[in-house]
């Protein structure tokens, strides 16, 4: 277990953000683990094919060590950061740093797209942004509306809760391996066993779709440390959109029923209309009534409300 000094006081200094980099180097690390329910295997063939074209990334996140450079994922100044926001902060990192972490995750010998990090710094970190965005277009993009509709609804439903309660339900039930005593943060990894000091760095709380069942505390980034953990629902980020079935479809009528099994995933009324090809008002008719019956929950995210299957409407579609 490790044991990361966090007490009453740095609550106020707990914030949440959702990242594009996360989930990027958390999809690398799902990809490298190997085939996981969780993941829909047409995801892991598409992205594998195209991992070839990408010498760099491939060294950088897929070295022996299994280890992922830190400089990649610094903690987000705002909450929502674009990649190209993140992807300034990755060119502007030392030289020296970059070089030190990329050759962290090899042994005596490396292949030469790591060796030009000592070389040719400036060159392999252009070389390394330009894989990023590639990768990202085949591996985040296609799931990116899911990915941040689900942060969205887990960060709105911690902020609910901690208004209701107490700021302590921020992190009460955040993750099966986390827990707080109210002094440290607990992570149970039984292969470990350290201490932490709080060294007064704030927390920032990354809920990332493709942490899956893990839960990744960083603490190397000067701009504080980070938490990554998988958002309440994530398993149906990856959900192939179905048809409702036909006893379902009986019971609500056939709008109601496609409505219903489209919310695996956070949908706005918007998204639910443009998926559905349905009226704004009627969607809005709709998921009011679904919500009115308890199948459905809102949760507000900025300007927009995002509807989302209750655990009644789980086992109505289930």
């Amino acid at each position: 277990m490790i044991a990361w000094e966090f007490g009453a006081a740095d609550l106020a200094g707990l914030r949440f953000a959702h990242s594009p980099m996360a989930e990027l180097v958390a999809s690398a690390f799902a990809l490298r683990a190997g085939p996981a329910p969780w993941i829909r295997p047409g995801w892991r063939a598409r992205v594998s094919t195209a991992l070839g074209g990408w010498p760099t990334l491939r060294a950088v996140l897929f070295g022996p060590r299994g280890y992922a450079p830190d400089f990649l994922t610094p903690v987000p100044s705002v909450a929502r950061p674009r990649l190209a926001d993140e992807l300034a902060v990755l060119a502007a990192t030392p030289a020296d740093r970059v070089a030190e972490q990329v050759r962290a995750g090899w042994g005596a010998v490396a292949p030469a797209e790591v060796e030009r990090f000592v070389t040719d710094p400036r060159g392999a970190l252009a070389a390394l942004i330009t894989e990023i965005r590639a990768y990202h277009q085949v591996a985040i993009v296609p799931l990116w509306p899911r990915l941040r509709a689900v942060a969205d609804a887990e960060i709105a439903a911690r902020v609910r809760a901690a208004a209701e309660r107490s700021p302590r339900a921020l992190l009460d039930g955040l993750h099966p391996r986390l827990d707080w005593d109210g002094s440290a943060l607990l992570l149970k990894y039984p292969d470990k066993t350290d201490e932490w000091p709080g060294e007064g760095q704030s927390l920032t709380l990354l809920p990332t779709g493709f942490a899956g069942p893990q839960v990744y505390a960083l603490t190397g980034s000067p701009t504080g440390r980070s938490l990554w953990y998988a958002p309440r629902g994530y398993g149906n980020i990856w959900d192939a959109e179905r048809e409702p079935d036909a006893a379902l479809s009986a019971l609500l009528g056939p709008t109601r029923a496609a409505v219903l099994t489209l919310l695996a995933a956070p949908a706005s009324t918007g998204d639910v209309a443009d998926r559905l090809g349905l009226a704004a008002a009627t969607a809005s008719h709709h998921l009011t009534t679904l919500r009115d019956t308890g199948l459905v929950a809102a949760e507000r995210s900025g300007r927009r409300l995002l509807y989302q299957r209750t655990h009644l409407g789980d086992q109505l579609i289930g």
